[in-house]
Order: structure tokens, then C-alpha cells, then sequence
């Protein structure tokens, strides 16, 4: 059965995971807040993350324990700091406007929400798509044209970049590909007329602020696009202050703003999200190795803490896709996950970025500040060049709960969440079989003593089935009931989320057993335990 997004949007509000900002004055547009069940999700594969980073840093190619510190950095830098990056001057999107309905499209997205609106009269047997104007052309292909068909007449109407094709018969086609006098008989994605479409114009994506009372281009500020700058202009304070030598990491989590035109698919695209990045830096010469380790670690980790194989792949971006400071180097290679609305594609969860020296030779440029490094035993002096594995962690929210929704019909909830214990919110839910003290009592007297290692939840009010059902939708993966045979024998009942299966087992056997349960996933756990 194919996943709905609005049945997972619906569940997530509904058992506060994720609500709306502003909630109650209507929202606003790419702001989400995290509910009591949505943040201990949110943490718990925070935590994960910085376990297998930090904490407990994978093994290396050499069989020893690579070297990665930790850094939380301002959200707002000096403004040179920005400069200096290129998000300035570079940071932006062509925006494109209608004039008929006032929205505002992507240039690069544009051509194809055009192509999907036609795909739509192709699907109800239309055998040839037509739409007003020269330009309109390269959309009238025969239903069953081949893709050597297609190519062939979108090279006679001269369209430059050509057309990716999807599924055989629909083209993809750049924005930029088009002239002022062909916007004219371009119809927009919700138009009615051609002709309401302006021509692209640059867009930044920053926001920005003011630091201290006077507003002026003075004390402007922008809240950081990625939290990957924090860690170049710390790079001489961390090799100054610790005890790593090259190769070595700096990881950080934090918050990131990007004012993106068109938010969308829930916290897939929003204006302000998490981060969860490191920057890997080593010798240049090395580069290659440790981009295959950290892409071969990181797949592992999205795997261990509960994303099918089958719902990750991993591709290479093309030379058209290349950010600035990658277009020298080895490229980027995403984690990608089949998330509802990409299906049957998929969409960027983590990406494997070589941005060779560019951050911090940018940086030693603009600031002054010498930022090679010196090797203490060969006395070479070199500028590193940086492996960067950089993952949303509200994207990987949101693929967790996606990949934990399992619709079953058998059950009163109709539908549970299957997450991995150590990434599920509540570990596990105390429930006494009835509000009478004689089971009430024991129920808090376990609550209270696993409360200190484990997120518990006391759940007394209602039938077992109900509260049976509502653990089931919030991904709980164990049920410990109280009940008369509690009061004879000090056993409780243990009921299993996925299967439904119970069997009983001692209380005082209870934190041991959810000990067991609980052995945190993580992309280091199966090495270690060789």
C-alpha cells in the first residue's frame, strides 16, 4: 500500500509530533514546531548522530579510532564571514513571478510543474499534447514517442540543454533555455492565459537582521544558511586548543535559515531547520579514501538506525548540480530516501561532499589569518582539503516516520509506528490494568524506578485496548501491564508493538530487559562488536 503524506501529516499532529508554527493564529509558511513526541524523537537521533561522530567515532582505514571533536557555533558571524563564503553573492535562486495569480516558482522547477500539469491530459489519453505557441512545441509528442523520437525534434526547435526524461514520454527542460519573446506563449503551472510570466530575476536566500539599535548596511547580519561556516572560522581554534592532528573532523549541530520561496512536503523544505554536519579535513592527496569511507559509514548509519535498504539509494550529483566549492574536486554523493511524495523517486537526505580547499582558502583571504597546517613530523605545510558528510536532522525526522508508519487493519489503531527502540520516544508504557491503588501502586512504583534510564510513560486512564491502540500510534515498542497476577506472583505482562505477542517476566527483571531491547543503533556498532 502506497504511504499518503496526509495520513502521516494528520498522525503527527494528532499525537504531537509536529505541529504548525503559530499554530493557532494559522500558521506560517516553512515553520514547523516539535511536540512533546516529536523533539524526543528529534533528540534521540541527535544523540545517535553524536554518538557515532563524537562519541565513539568510527574505526578507521587503519584499524584505530578516527579523531572527531564536537562544536556549537553562533547562529549569527561577522557578515565578512558570508562574504567570504559566497553566500553573498552567490546564494540565490532565478525566481520567476506571475502576474495572473501573484505566485512565485523556482526558474529551474518551473518547466517541470509546466510538464506535470500537461502529463495530466497525456494520462487521460490524449494523443497528442498541444499548447499555445512556438516554445509550447517541445511538449507535443505523441504519447508512445521513443526517447531518440523526442530528442530528435527538441534538437530541431534549437532548445540547448536538451530534456532528462523520466518516464519515456514527458521532457524536463531548463528555464533559462527560454527568450523574452518565448515567455509570451509560456502558460505558468496555474495560469490560465500565456504570456503572465516574467523573466527570471536573483533571489537571496538569507535572512537577514540588524546587530545593535541602529538599522543601517552598517550592522547587517544574516542568520546562518548552514551551520558548515561555523566550523571553517573555528578550524586554528580547535587545532590551537586540542590534541588533533591531521586527518581529523569537526562536527556540529544546529539550527539553519534558508528563506526558500515555495516551502513544502512538511518539514522537507522548510526556512528554518536542523543540521547535523561534519567537516573532515585531510591531506589532499587523501581525499578519495576518505570520501568512499565516510560515504560507506554514513550509509550505515541510516540503515542501523532503521531506513530500508531498499528505501535508500545513493547517486552521484551531475556536473550540472556541482556547488561552488565542489566543482574541482570529487563532486557530492547523496543519501537519498524514497520519502511518499518523491516516490517512485527519491529525495536528499545526507550529502558526501568534497569541498576541496575552498572554505578555508576563502576565509585566510578574506580575514588575513593563516589557515594552512603544518605536519609536526614532515614539516609540510598545506591547506586541507575537506570531506564533508552533511545530514538534515529534520529530514531524518521525517524519513523516520515515514519509514515507521505500517498501516494494519487488524488493530484498533489501524495503523502503528514501527521505530527502532532506541530511536522510538517512549521506550516503554507502565500500564495497570485497572485505576484501583492495588494495581495503581505497583505501575507507579516501576514507573518511578525506570524513569532514571528510560523514557517511560504512566498511562492509567481508559480500557487496556484504548491505551493498547495509543501506544501503538506514538511507536512505543513495549506494554508492561499490572494486574492480579502481579499482586500474586511479582510477574507483569510484556506486550511486543510489531507482532502483539505477550509473555510474562519478573518486575524486577523489567529494566534489564528493556536494557537488552534498548542497545542503541549506530553506523560503529557492528565494527565494534567484530
Amino acid at each position: 500500500m502506497d504511504l499518503d503524506m496526509k495520513d502521516v501529516v494528520a498522525l503527527c499532529k494528532r499525537r504531537g509530533f509536529i505541529f504548525p508554527a503559530s499554530d493557532i493564529y494559522g500558521g506560517i509558511n516553512g515553520f514547523w514546531d516539535y511536540g512533546p513526541l516529536g523533539v524526543e524523537l528529534k533528540n534521540n537521533l541527535r544523540d545517535l548522530w553524536w554518538k557515532a561522530m563524537v562519541v565513539t567515532p568510527p574505526i578507521g582505514p587503519d584499524g584505530t579510532p578516527v579523531q572527531i571533536v564536537g562544536l556549537d557555533s553562533s547562529i549569527i558571524q561577522n557578515p565578512k564571514a558570508w562574504v567570504a563564503s559566497g553566500h553573498v553573492g552567490g546564494f540565490s535562486d532565478p525566481m520567476v513571478d506571475c502576474r495572473e495569480t501573484k505566485k512565485r516558482y523556482r526558474a529551474d522547477h518551473l518547466i517541470q510543474r509546466i510538464a506535470d500539469k500537461v502529463k495530466v491530459l497525456a494520462d487521460i489519453g490524449s494523443e497528442e499534447i498541444k499548447i499555445k505557441g512556438k516554445v509550447a512545441k517541445a511538449f507535443a509528442f505523441p504519447i508512445d514517442a521513443t526517447n531518440e523520437e523526442m530528442d530528435r525534434r527538441l534538437k530541431k526547435l534549437g532548445v540547448k540543454k536538451g530534456w532528462i526524461s523520466h518516464d519515456g514520454t514527458m521532457p524536463e527542460l531548463a528555464f533559462a533555455d527560454f527568450s523574452k519573446q518565448d515567455l509570451e506563449t509560456l502558460v505558468g503551472p496555474d495560469a490560465s492565459e500565456p504570456g503572465t510570466l516574467t523573466e527570471p530575476k536573483e533571489f537571496n536566500l538569507m535572512f537577514e537582521s540588524h546587530a545593535g539599535p541602529v538599522q543601517s548596511d552598517d550592522n547587517k547580519v544574516y542568520l546562518r544558511p548552514e551551520t558548515a561556516q561555523g566550523i571553517f572560522l573555528n578550524f586554528k581554534n580547535v587545532l590551537d586548543s586540542s590534541r588533533v592532528r591531521m586527518p581529523f573532523g569537526i562536527a556540529q549541530i544546529g539550527k539553519a535559515f534558508r528563506n526558500e520561496v515555495n516551502p513544502r512536503n512538511f518539514i522537507f523544505r522548510s526556512r528554518e531547520f536542523e543540521q547535523m554536519e561534519m567537516e573532515w579535513f585531510c591531506h589532499p592527496d587523501e581525499v578519495e579514501k576518505w570520501r568512499d569511507f565516510w560515504f560507506e559509514e554514513r550509509t550505515k548509519f541510516w540503515r542501523a538506525v532503521g531506513l530500508a535498504s531498499d528505501n535508500l539509494q545513493m547517486r552521484k550529483h551531475g556536473d550540472d548540480e556541482l556547488s561552488h566549492y565542489a566543482k574541482e574536486g570529487l563532486g557530492t554523493s547523496d543519501i537519498e530516501y524514497k520519502f511518499p511524495f518523491t516516490a517512485p523517486d527519491f529525495g536528499e537526505l545526507e550529502g558526501i561532499a568534497h569541498r576541496c580547499d575552498f572554505d578555508l582558502t576563502a576565509h585566510q583571504e578574506h580575514s588575513g589569518q593563516k589557515l594552512e597546517y603544518m605536519d609536526p613530523v614532515t614539516q609540510e605545510k598545506y591547506m586541507p582539503h575537506v570531506i564533508e558528510p552533511a545530514a538534515g536532522l529534520t529530514r531524518g525526522a521525517l524519513a523516520l516516520i515515514c519509514e515507521a508508519y505500517t498501516v494494519d487493519e487488524s488493530r484498533p489503531s489501524g495503523v502503528y509506528l514501527n521505530f527502532h527502540p532506541a530511536l522510538a520516544p517512549k521506550k516503554a508504557a507502565i500500564l495497570p490494568l485497572s485505576a484501583k491503588e492495588e494495581h495503581v501502586g505497583p505501575a507507579t512504583k516501576l514507573y518511578l524506578a525506570l524513569r532514571e534510564e528510560f523514557a517511560v510513560d504512566l498511562d492509567i486512564k481508559q480500557n487496556i485496548g484504548k491505551r493498547y491502540a495509543r501506544q501503538d500510534e506514538i511507536g512505543t515498542p513495549y506494554c508492561f501491564t499490572i494486574d492480579n497476577d502481579t499482586i500474586e506472583d511479582g510477574t507483569v505482562t510484556v506486550r511486543d508493538r510489531n507482532t502483539m505477542a505477550q509473555e510474562r517476566i519478573s518486575m524486577d527483571k523489567v529494566a534489564e530487559y528493556l536494557r537488552e531491547k534498548m542497545k542503541p543503533a549506530g553506523a560503529n556498532q557492528e565494527k565494534e562488536a567484530a
